[in-house]
C-alpha cells in the first residue's frame, strides 16, 4: 500500500463510465493516510453521486464553482492551494481537450488552473477515440507542459471494443501518484532557503539589484515542504506566489535578509542559499531623490553581509552541523569558481550554473547546473523543481549520515 501520510491529493473526476473506478482510487488514497478532496465535472455526477465521494473522503466534493454554498470561500482556489498532487481520473477525451486549452468551465478544469503542483492524468475512453490524432496531440501537449500520464491499459471496454482505452487499475494510479509525490525524508527537519534578489537603495526611487526571479529558491522550498520539512523561505522582491505549507519572510536588502536568516539559524538542519544577494550597496543612501546634474557622479560602494559565509562560519566544526548548500552563478571558470566557493564559504555542496546560456539562468522555468561537492560533481538538467529534487536528494543523504534520526 502506498503511503500518502501528510499529503493532500485532489482527485478530479471526469464524466465517463470509468468514473466508478475513481471511488476506489479515492479509497486507496485515504487508506494510505492522505487527505483527499474531490472535484467533479457535471457529467461525472451523472455516473457517480457526489455523496459517494463525500462518504469515502469525509469532505463534500466541489461540483459547481457557481454554487454559492460550495464556493463561498473560493473553494476552487482553496483546493488548488492545498493540493500536493492533482489526479484526474478518469480523464475523458473531452476533459483532456479542455485541460489542454486551459479552459475553466467546470470544477475540474478550474481547480486544474489553480493548482501549482504535479498533475497526474489517467485517460479513459473508447480505443478509437484514444487513437485519434487530436486526442494524442492534446495529451502530448499536456506532457510537454510537465504533466504526467498513467495508462490507459488495454482490454475489453464497456462498449464491447477491445484495445487500449481502459482506465489504469486504481492500484497502478495510486502507485504512480506515490512516485510523483516522492519521499517524506525531510519530515522533522527544518530547512531555511533564501531566494530572489536583494535591492540596495541609492535613494527612494533607485537601487542596485540583479535579474534573479527567485524561481529556483522557491522550487527548493516547495519541494522540501512536499518532502515533509518545516520550511522557512527568506525571499527578496519577486513576483511569485508563496509556496504552500511554507513560512515566507519577505525582505528587501541584504542586511534584512541576513537578519532574517540569523533569526532562523539556531535549529536548522539544512540551509540552501539560492538568493542572488547583492555583494555591494551604496555607502551613502539618501532619503530624498537625487536630482540629475550636468556632471558625472561617483557612487561609492561598500560590502553587504556575506550570508552564506556567515552561516558556514557559525556552524563550522560543530557536532551535527547543518548541511549547507550554496549557489554559484558564473560567466566563466564555472567549476574552478564553484570549488573555490565550496571551500571559502564552508559549504557541503555548491550548485553552479553558467548564466547567459540557453536553458539556464535567472528567469526560465528550467535549469542546467553542476552539483559540486568535495571530490565529486554531477550534471543535472530539468525543470527547476527537478533540479530542486536532485539537490535535496544529495543533501538528505549527507544529512542522514550527519544527524541520524
Amino acid at each position: 500500500m502506498s503511503d500518502f501520510t501528510g499529503r493532500t491529493i485532489v482527485l478530479g473526476v471526469g464524466g465517463g463510465i470509468a468514473a466508478y473506478k475513481a471511488c476506489e482510487v479515492a479509497r486507496l488514497f485515504v487508506k494510505g493516510g492522505g487527505a483527499v478532496r474531490v472535484a467533479m465535472t457535471e457529467a461525472a455526477t451523472r455516473f457517480v453521486g457526489p455523496l459517494t465521494f463525500q462518504a469515502l473522503t469525509g469532505a463534500a466534493p466541489l461540483t459547481d464553482v457557481l454554487d454559492a454554498a460550495q464556493d463561498r470561500t473560493y473553494g476552487h482556489l482553496e483546493l488548488g492551494r492545498a493540493a500536493d498532487l492533482l489526479v484526474v481520473a478518469p480523464a475523458t477525451a473531452d476533459l483532456i481537450a479542455r485541460l489542454r486549452m486551459g479552459l475553466a468551465n467546470d470544477a475540474v478544469t478550474t481547480v486544474a488552473l489553480a493548482c501549482d503542483c504535479p498533475v497526474l492524468l489517467a485517460p479513459a475512453m473508447n480505443t478509437r477515440m484514444w487513437a485519434n490524432p487530436a486526442v494524442r496531440d492534446n495529451v502530448a501537449m499536456l506532457e510537454k507542459r510537465g504533466w504526467h500520464v498513467v495508462g490507459p491499459s488495454s482490454g475489453a471496454l464497456a462498449d464491447g471494443d477491445i484495445g487500449p482505452g481502459r482506465l489504469a487499475d486504481p492500484e497502478e494510479i495510486a502507485a504512480a501518484a506515490a512516485r510523483l509525490l516522492g519521499p517524506r525524508d525531510l519530515t522533522g527537519r527544518k530547512v531555511v532557503v533564501t531566494a530572489g534578489p536583494t535591492r540596495e537603495p541609492i535613494d527612494p526611487v533607485r537601487f542596485i539589484s540583479n535579474p534573479s526571479s527567485g524561481k529556483m529558491g522557491f522550487a527548493v522550498a516547495k519541494v522540501a515542504a512536499r518532502r515533509g520539512a518545516r520550511v522557512v523561505l527568506v525571499s527578496g522582491p519577486v513576483e511569485l506566489h508563496d509556496p504552500p505549507k511554507v513560512k515566507v519572510v519577505r525582505v528587501g536588502t541584504a542586511e534584512e535578509m541576513a537578519a532574517a536568516v540569523e533569526e532562523e539559524a539556531n535549529d536548522l538542519d539544512l540551509f540552501v542559499a539560492a538568493a542572488a544577494v547583492s555583494d555591494y550597496r551604496p555607502r551613502d543612501s539618501v532619503s530624498q531623490k537625487k536630482k540629475k546634474g550636468d556632471e558625472d557622479e561617483a557612487l561609492v560602494l561598500t560590502r553587504t553581509p556575506d550570508i552564506l559565509a556567515g552561516v558556514g562560519k557559525r556552524h563550522s566544526g560543530r557536532a551535527g552541523a547543518p548541511v549547507i548548500v550554496g549557489f554559484a552563478a558564473e560567466t566563466e571558470g564555472l567549476l574552478e569558481n564553484a570549488k573555490k566557493k565550496l571551500q571559502a564559504k564552508k559549504c557541503d555542496l555548491v550548485v553552479a550554473n553558467k548564466v547567459g546560456r540557453p536553458g539556464a539562468g535567472f528567469s526560465g522555468d528550467r535549469n542546467r547546473v553542476v552539483l559540486v561537492g568535495p571530490g565529486e560533481r554531477a550534471n543535472v538538467e530539468g525543470t527547476k523543481e527537478e533540479v530542486a529534487e536532485a539537490i535535496l536528494d544529495w543533501a538528505v543523504e549527507l544529512l542522514d549520515s550527519r544527524r541520524p534520526r
